[in-house]
This record gives C-alpha cells, structure tokens and sequence, in this order.
C-alpha cells in the first residue's frame, strides 16, 4: 500500500476545502443581517401603509429568507451514504464503541484504501452541496441589493433624512 499517504493527502485536500465554504458562509449570513436590521431601523409602522416602501421591502424579505435557506442547506447538508465505512463520522456513530474498534482493528489495509477513496467521494458530495447552497445564497443577496437600496431611498424620502445604519 504505498500509495496510502497518497490517498490520506487526497482526502486531507477535500478537507481542507470545508473551512473556506463555512467563512463565506458566515460572512454571507452576516451581511444578510445588517441588511435586515438596517431595513428594520429604517421602517415605521405607518411606512408599511404606503406601496412605494412595501414593494422593495416585500422583495428585500423574499430575498434574505431564501438566502437564509441556501445558508441553512450550505449548513446543514445531507449525510446520507457511508453505510459500512470506518471513516465517515455517520457510519461510525451507528456501531457501538466495541463494535467500531473490533472492525477497525479487523480491516485490512486494501479495505482501508478502500474506505478513504470512498470516504474522499463522500466529502466531495457534500462540499459540493455545499458550495451549491452557498453560491446561491450569494447570489441571491447580490439580487436583493437592489430593492434594498430602492427600500432605503424611499424610507429616507419618506422620513425626509438619510437612512439610518445604526440605533
């Protein structure tokens, strides 16, 4: 098996591409908040009457919450497969302490081989799904920039000043 610390570096760089994801993840989910507290500092309760604020308003909402869906899908993807595996953290959580440990030590180092190639496709379905969600949570923030930025000119107008960004 030589080529084992090839196999191990292959799924170590699948890895190692999960932190990058999460960052701009978090950083997407940050920015959607600002958006939503700037809008809610901005916002009366009379302003909701006037269609001019609502629309833009209406379409920043839609926007952030189907944003926040993709975040959630980007953290929180599906687990499914792995069945059998002593590497993928799933299949290992359903077998006893004992019964992980007595296969583990069982496995042949073909097996083994076997397990990480398997385990590398494993992890790049999910970071896959992951950067799907991810891409589409950026981009539908991006879409979002314009009926908030309608949103906040009309609630200035409204409020005859400049739009608020802190309380």
């Amino acid at each position: 098996m030589k080529d084992l610390p090839i196999v191990e570096k292959q799924l170590d760089r699948v890895l190692g591409f999960f932190p990058r994801v999460d960052t701009k993840m978090a950083g997407i989910f940050a920015v959607n908040t600002a958006i939503l507290t700037v809008c809610a500092i901005n916002v009366t309760a009379p302003d909701l009457t006037k269609w001019y604020i609502d629309v833009p308003g209406a379409f920043v909402a839609i926007g952030l919450v189907a944003s926040y869906t993709f975040l959630y899908r980007c953290n929180f993807p599906e687990l499914q497969g792995g069945q059998g595996s002593l590497i993928y953290f799933v299949a290992i959580q359903n077998r006893t302490e004992s019964k992980f440990r007595d296969e583990y030590e069982a496995a042949t180092a073909d097996a083994y081989r076997s397990d990480l190639l398997e385990q590398i496709w494993r992890n790049s379905a999910i970071l896959c799904a992951k950067y799907r969600a991810l891409a589409y949570a950026v981009r539908i923030t991006l879409a979002t920039m314009l009926p908030f930025t309608i949103f906040l000119v009309t609630t200035a107008v409204e409020h005859s000043r400049l739009p608020l960004f802190k309380g």
